[in-house]
């Protein structure tokens, strides 16, 4: 018999949440990072726009870590993030690498932990798991609209940031929040 260490074979299925949460924690923290980092070079390479919606984007990444870190907290575990280092890139290429990032979490990766969480009932993990994946389609869009047309994002632009869960609105704070029903007043703005 093959030993795995126990990473499936002795864990009760609750332990996959876990396991995941803290997998999207560890994501959604460099990604946060990485995003920070990507806005200082896009601002200095003259990107206003786009330095503005890293900038936001960082801030939604770590609102979504953040909630992810409570659900950990909730289950017992201890959310510890493992940081990479990020240096800025060309400006293309910063928006492609985080369209592939996005575009992978809500594709593939919150899917299967959304579905596994709610195959053992973890309502919470649930939760924090899709609301993250609603905010990165529309973070993957806005990238995919940045490259699209490159030189209409050297202006500046405002965006706004939901301070509970990340939900991230270009020009506007929504009336409402559509993912966590918060009132525009609890917008940030970058």
């Amino acid at each position: 018999m093959t030993n795995c260490g126990g990473c499936c074979c002795k864990n009760k299925p609750e332990d996959n949440t876990l396991k995941n949460l803290l997998a999207a924690y560890n994501g959604e923290s460099n990604a946060s990072a990485k995003y920070a980092v990507y806005s200082e070079k896009a601002k200095a390479d003259g990107y206003l726009a786009i330095a503005a919606l890293f900038a936001a984007a960082s801030k939604a990444e770590t609102l979504h870590a953040a909630r992810h870190a409570r659900v950990i907290k909730s289950l017992g575990g201890e959310a510890v993030a493992d940081i990479g280092t990020y240096e800025g890139k060309a400006i293309d290429e910063m928006l492609r690498d985080a369209i592939a990032g996005e575009t992978e979490e809500f594709t593939h990766m919150y899917p299967g932990f959304i579905a596994e969480a709610e195959q053992v009932g973890a309502t919470a993990a649930v939760a924090s798991f899709k609301g993250a994946l609603e905010a990165e389609v529309v973070h993957a869009r806005l990238y995919q609209e940045a490259l699209d047309n490159l030189d209409a994002w050297k202006a500046p632009r405002k965006f706004y940031v939901c301070s509970v869960c990340g939900w991230t609105e270009e020009d506007a704070a929504p009336e409402k929040c559509p993912i966590c029903g918060v009132s525009a007043d609890k917008f940030l703005e970058f």
